[in-house]
């Protein structure tokens, strides 16, 4: 039997924000073992961290659909969980996962928070706007729902379309169930990318007093978890699409409401300096206990 824990990303309070599952004792298990395990568990994202020392770990991130290299809020799940079983110590850790090192820090409350430095490792540039227009008819939306900003494919991890558009267009989005419409070849005009393309963050720069507040939807086509309820991924790499697009040149900090229409709101705050994004949310236990190791897997 492996232990596990379950825990939810990006809330103060259990069955709100994104739920994730930390499955111990991953150490030998195959990746079939694992995808098994993730399927089982059918959230947007299982863990499965090797402690190295008191300050470093391994991780492998899976969703029902396979590997990632990298995901935010499996990433500070996962730090939150191995320190609180006394498995990290300090006030920073460095977890290692497919894209390299990733550093984790523990942030004092109130509330205590956990952050993610993720630094930018694709800039495709800006998406042809009639490429946009299909994207957002895809997702029940039209061409007068975009803002004049244009769409930018960007990345610290895993890559995003990021599309603003005006706020009363976000409840009315749809996700899509099937497969996506087949963008491999207006990508690939773009340039090569380090990391694969996820989906689409589809966001509404709402007023803001000092800290500028953003309402978001993520959407990931084609596979089995369509939307997801708060994306750590996506704040990074929107984080250095608002620099790129002159809405934060100088960088700054603001803050992400996701998931509202999951019935599952998802607080995530964004720091940006210069080509690093730092996400933090808060994270809260939801479940713990055991789970068979699959067979034959």
């Amino acid at each position: 039997m492996l232990r596990y824990d379950i825990v939810d990303v990006f809330s103060d309070r259990p069955f709100a924000g994104n739920p994730l599952a930390v499955v111990h004792g991953a150490a030998d298990l195959s990746s079939e073992q694992c995808l098994a395990l993730a399927r089982e568990f059918h959230l947007s994202e299982t863990a499965f961290p090797v402690p190295r020392d008191s300050s470093s770990y391994d991780v492998r991130i899976f969703t029902p659909d396979g590997e990632l290299p990298f995901a935010g809020h499996p990433t500070l799940g996962t730090a939150w969980v191995l320190r609180r079983n006394g498995l990290l110590e300090g006030v920073s850790a460095v977890q290692h996962c497919g894209v390299g090192e990733v550093g984790v820090a523990f942030l004092e409350g109130p509330p205590e928070r956990v952050e993610l430095a993720s630094v930018r490792r694709d800039s495709l540039g800006e998406l042809p706007r009639d490429v946009a227009f299909q994207m957002l008819a895809d997702l029940g939306l039209s061409s007068v729902d975009l803002v004049e900003e244009p769409a930018l494919i960007v990345g610290a991890g895993l890559d995003f379309v990021h599309v603003r558009v005006h706020a009363s267009a976000i409840p009315q989005a749809v996700p899509i169930t099937d497969s996506f419409r087949d963008y491999d070849l207006e990508f690939a005009a773009l340039g090569r990318a380090e990391d694969p393309i996820e989906g689409v963050n589809l966001f509404a720069i709402e007023e803001a007093d000092e800290v500028m507040s953003i309402r978001s939807r993520v959407f990931v086509p084609g596979v089995q978890i369509p939307e997801d309820p708060g994306t750590g991924s996506a704040a990074a790499g929107l984080g250095l699409a608002l620099r790129d697009l002159g809405l934060l040149p100088d960088g700054g900090s603001f803050e992400i409401l996701q998931g509202v229409e999951l019935n599952r709101p998802s607080r995530i705050s964004v720091r940006v300096e210069g080509d690093i994004a730092y996400v933090s949310g808060e994270v809260c236990a939801v479940a713990s206990g055991e789970i068979a190791v699959p067979q034959g897997a």
